[in-house]
């Protein structure tokens, strides 16, 4: 049984396998981001903080991409997803956070959710078909080949890094605060 904390987010197991740990500590994260941007308007997804310009919904759109990118692209060597290949990265190389601007909250979020609901599914097999030491079949630009346990741990460390950053956004949208 996952025990949930006050915010409804899947405590990590305290005493599991690594596996297990791995993908507790990931839920986790998700489930802190997306406590991070819920009930927001457009003006609490598109507020920044002092000089960034970085904004919650465009951590809706960047953590979605990368959740398609290292889960579905990369790990499993999936085509790109269809909403990654309609933008124009060459003319603007932060497209994702860019673009979110113009998408409405619900639109964000249902990204998102849905990429998460891919990755959780990818990973699932991906841990079915050989465990977290299985190679990516996709390689990095270098030739290099990440293994499952790395894109897993590199994805807790992009949403621990965001989640910081949505902990500033969020607490001056409306002072909602807590780790």
């Amino acid at each position: 049984m996952t025990l949930l904390d006050d915010q409804g987010r899947p405590e990590p197991p305290l005493a599991s396998d690594e596996t297990e740990t791995l993908v507790g500590f990931l839920e986790y994260q998700r489930a802190t981001f997306a406590w991070k941007c819920s009930g927001l308007d457009v003006a609490g997804l598109t507020a920044t903080v002092g000089a960034s310009t970085m904004t919650l919904g465009g951590m809706l759109k960047h953590l979605a991409y990368y959740e398609d990118h290292w889960f579905s692209y990369r790990m499993r060597g999936n085509k790109r997803h269809a909403m990654w290949n309609d933008d124009d990265w060459d003319s603007d190389p932060d497209w994702e956070w860019n673009s979110a601007a113009e998408d409405s909250p619900e639109d964000l979020h249902a990204l998102w959710q849905d990429a998460v609901s891919r990755s959780r599914d990818l990973l699932s097999e991906t841990l079915a078909d050989g465990g977290l030491d299985q190679l990516a079949r996709r390689s990095l630009p270098d030739g290099r080949m990440p293994s499952a346990r790395w894109i897993v741990v590199h994805m807790i460390e992009e949403y621990a890094r965001h989640n910081g950053h949505a902990d500033l956004i969020r607490e001056s949208v409306d002072g909602l605060i807590g780790e």
